[in-house]
Parts: C-alpha cells; sequence; structure tokens
C-alpha cells in the first residue's frame, strides 16, 4: 500500500466518503521523482475544486502534494487522454556529489561534451521505432515521437530534457546511458547513428539510475502541442 497511488485513493476515501479508484498518466520507477504527474478520478455529485485539493493536501504526507484539480468532462483519463509527456534527467558531474542533490540526480565525475551529445540527441529526435530503448517486450507497438531533445547545464550539472508523444518503458533512462556514452568519447556520433539504425538486433542498452529522472510534465490537446510550437520556434 505504500505506493503515490495507494496514499492518494486512501486520502481521497477519506474526504469524499467512499473508496475511489486513481488513474495516473503512467507509472515511474522506483527511485523516479515526478514534478507534475497527472491522475483523474470519478467522483459523484458536485465539488468544489479548491475546497477538495485543500482538503486533500491536509491528509496527505508532506513529500505529495496535490498542485492543481481541475473538472473534466466526461471521458476523460489521464493516461488515454494524454498527448505527450515531458521528462527531465540530471547528471551531476562535480567530483564530489553534492549531499542535497545525491538521490535526485546521477553522479557521474567525468567530462561531458554536451556538443557530441545535441548531435547524437538530434539523431532521436521525429518519429522512430525505439524497441532497441525498452526492456519491455510485450509493447504492442514501440513508434514513438520525439519533439525535441535539449541538454544544457554549467558548474558540474547536465540536464537532459525530453519531450514526446509517448515514451516506452526505460526508454528515457536508456538514451540517457548512450548519450553519456557519446559525451565521454567511448561512442563516435557515427557509430551511435549506425547502432541506432540497426535496432533491436545490434543495439544493447543499459538504463541510467532512476534518481536522476523527473517526470516534469504531462500534456494534453490543445497546451500540450502549443507549448511544442513554441520551443520549436
Amino acid at each position: 500500500d505504500n505506493t503515490i497511488q495507494g496514499i492518494l485513493e486512501k486520502a481521497i476515501e477519506k474526504t469524499a466518503g467512499y473508496p475511489v479508484e486513481v488513474n495516473g498518466s503512467g507509472r515511474t520507477d522506483a527511485g523516479v521523482h515526478a514534478k507534475g504527474q497527472t491522475a483523474s478520478i470519478c467522483l459523484s455529485g458536485k465539488v468544489s475544486e479548491t475546497k477538495f485539493q485543500e482538503s486533500l493536501n491536509l491528509k496527505l504526507p508532506e513529500d505529495i502534494r496535490i498542485l492543481r484539480t481541475e473538472l473534466m468532462k466526461n471521458g476523460f483519463h489521464a493516461r488515454y487522454s494524454a498527448s505527450g509527456k515531458c521528462y527531465e534527467y540530471h547528471i551531476d558531474t562535480k567530483e564530489k556529489q553534492g549531499v542535497f542533490g545525491r538521490r535526485y540526480s546521477f553522479h557521474y565525475p567525468k567530462y561531458l561534451d554536451q556538443t557530441s551529445m545535441k548531435k547524437a540527441a538530434e539523431i532521436l529526435t521525429g518519429t522512430h521505432d525505439f524497441g532497441a530503448f525498452t526492456d519491455k517486450k510485450e509493447e504492442k507497438s514501440t513508434r514513438r515521437t520525439i519533439y525535441d531533445i535539449m541538454i544544457a547545464g554549467q558548474g558540474g550539472e547536465v540536464r537532459i530534457e525530453y519531450r514526446g508523444n509517448g515514451f516506452l518503458y526505460h526508454m528515457v533512462r536508456n538514451i540517457v546511458w548512450h548519450l553519456v556514452e557519446v559525451g565521454k568519447g567511448t561512442k563516435s556520433i557515427a557509430e551511435f547513428k549506425s547502432e541506432f539504425a540497426a535496432g533491436k538486433r545490434h543495439f544493447k542498452v543499459a538504463p541510467a539510475p532512476p534518481q536522476g529522472l523527473y517526470l516534469d510534465y504531462v500534456g494534453y490537446i490543445p497546451h500540450f502541442l502549443a507549448d511544442i510550437e513554441k520551443i520549436r520556434k
């Protein structure tokens, strides 16, 4: 019962007076963080968004917070209605990792060439078969669209931001690891491009640690597509 979903359902039951199922936009691995997870529930009768949110937050532990509540039309589902997601991955490249960020970043104390990483990331943007980047073999389709991969950092920190219409199991963490290989110089851009083109047959993957990954936000039409257009401009 010690999951975000389980704790939310208990708090909602106490507030609403009856059991309610929480449907999240997706699951995160153990150790992964969520700045902007989205969930949907069905309640009977009219509800004051503000009062309901305040009541829930009073019942939740300090490490879980409801940031916003909104009434939606019938048929809305946090997972199936989503049009895209944004993830962030944080890498600490300092010799000694900061004590306060150790649970929220991947400590990799080596120089990473961000220019090379950006060139490799450009290869992944667009619609492709990302089956080589997932450890889950029963996916019905492994084709996904990545709109942008943005890499930036200074002062011993590198941040990688992903925006796409959806991501496979371990897909972001597997991409991170290969971008790190390019950044440290053990894999050339040409090798990366060749391996990615080869797909499942030759592309071996190893996921980066979970603590550096954040689900930043989940987008819904038309807002998510509008955000993507702003980025492209």
